[in-house]
């Protein structure tokens, strides 16, 4: 990791954490004292919150491997999205807090289980505590590729410090359209703030390159969820990554929605109480092939990995429920 190499992780480490006293890690910009534990949007005070951690075989292909991608999934979140599928970590806060030094074990263990990655999930509030315990980790010996899989809800200043650490990012850009940002994510500004850090990814690391094995090395990975009824926000998303990152931008346009907490609850978003239809997923994909993208993310989604999947400390409940599952009609 250049940042480590060249000496100055544990100075933006020190700085990062040093601005939780008055917290500006997201965009919310909520000036709240996490360092002594003041709560603000996110929920979240001094350490960060670990729901799970293991190696998961659901991520693309260039991630996952035949090992795992060594993911660690973050409780809380900076966005309130009310179609969120995982809403028991993001909006519960299901899991535990881990000190640094936890954290930095947590890594070490994935990295000795094979995994092919380091990958951070929902890391938006939690930026420097990661930054803190990436220190002690590869103090330790870590040497895994990292990667910063996140809603794109991202300050500037978060993905600065980023710059020499994290090797792919994976951005998930959502939405376009103010309104619909407002409504769904209870952020009008998400989409302004998702195409600066994503120009800003897209400037440190550029397009994906993977090894002969086909492992991702460094680069961009863009992430969209289709949305029922809302392809004009995908037009969008697509003609943008195309015309100011790259037509060779990796892309994973997923047909995995379902309507989810709120969506599936409150009559106010009965328009999105349903799945994507095979006509508008079908619809998305060649709207990015219009915009001028081609390189697309063509898993088999849902793969049962092999072997026994190990739980550090705890497994997302869903996710957990699938394994287990699954493992039994193996």
């Amino acid at each position: 990791m250049r940042a480590f190499e060249e000496g100055i992780l544990q100075q933006r480490s020190e700085q990062a954490i040093e601005s939780l006293r008055s917290c500006k890690v997201c965009p919310r910009d909520c000036e709240i004292d996490r360092f002594n534990n003041k709560i603000g949007v996110c929920k979240s005070g001094r350490l960060a919150r670990v729901s799970s951690a293991f190696p998961h075989f659901g991520e693309e292909d260039c991630l996952r491997g035949w090992n795992g991608s060594g993911t660690i999934f973050f409780g809380w979140c900076n966005l309130r999205c009310v179609f969120c599928q995982n809403f028991e970590t993001s909006q519960f806060g299901e899991g535990v807090e881990v000190t640094a030094a936890e954290l930095a074990r947590i890594m070490l263990d994935l990295q000795e289980i094979g995994c092919h990655n380091i990958n951070f999930v929902t890391p938006e509030h939690v930026v420097p505590q990661i930054l803190e315990a990436l220190v002690i980790a590869i103090e330790r010996g870590l040497r895994l590729p990292i990667v910063y899989n996140t809603s794109a809800y991202d300050s500037l200043e978060s993905i600065q410090w980023m710059d020499g650490v994290v090797d792919i990012y994976m951005p998930d850009f959502k939405l376009w359209d103010a309104e619909y940002c407002r409504k769904y994510l209870v952020a009008s500004d998400y989409a302004e703030a998702a195409r600066a850090v994503i120009a800003a990814m897209h400037a440190q690391v550029g397009e994906l390159k993977v090894d002969e094995n086909g492992l991702a090395l460094r680069g961009v990975l863009v992430r969209h969820l289709v949305m029922p009824g809302l392809l004009d926000d995908t037009r969008e998303i697509m003609q943008w990554i195309a015309a100011n990152l790259s037509s060779d931008t990796y892309v994973n346009v997923m047909d995995q929605y379902y309507p989810a907490h709120k969506a599936e609850t409150e009559a106010r978003f009965v328009e999105i109480n349903r799945g994507v239809t095979a006509n508008e997923f079908c619809g998305a994909l060649e709207l990015a092939r219009a915009a001028g993208l081609w390189r697309f993310d063509t898993r088999w989604r849902n793969v049962i990995p092999h072997g026994r999947p190990v739980w550090l400390p705890s497994m997302h409940a869903r996710e957990r429920g699938k394994m287990r599952a699954a493992l039994a009609a193996s």
